[in-house]
């Protein structure tokens, strides 16, 4: 007993500290966790606007440019003119 009060301020303090730090809802642990999980959103966000920019560029390149066009729809859909073969010789990738 005589330990518990000579280290009573002590004991609290750890104790208090060990509460909020980590089992209360604003605990230590889960401000790390939400640090983590807020920068993997920042970072597919700026995948996404990457992806949009590119994604604009080429839908510009598209609407002023008809070769734009043809050069996807023989690359992605394999169409051909009147007067050609088209030949696949490997295709172990996806087309996009």
């Amino acid at each position: 007993m005589k330990f518990l009060s000579h280290y009573k301020y002590l004991i609290v303090v750890i104790i208090g500290t060990a509460i909020v730090g980590f089992l209360d809802d604003n605990s230590f642990v889960r401000r790390v966790k939400y640090e983590i999980q807020i920068n993997n959103l920042k970072a597919e966000i700026e995948r996404y606007n990457a992806k949009h920019r590119a994604d604009s560029i080429q839908l510009h390149e598209l609407k002023n440019n008809p070769k734009a066009i043809e050069k996807i729809a023989r690359g992605r859909y394999f169409m051909k003119a009147d007067d050609e073969d088209i030949y696949i010789l490997k295709s172990d990738e996806t087309v996009e």
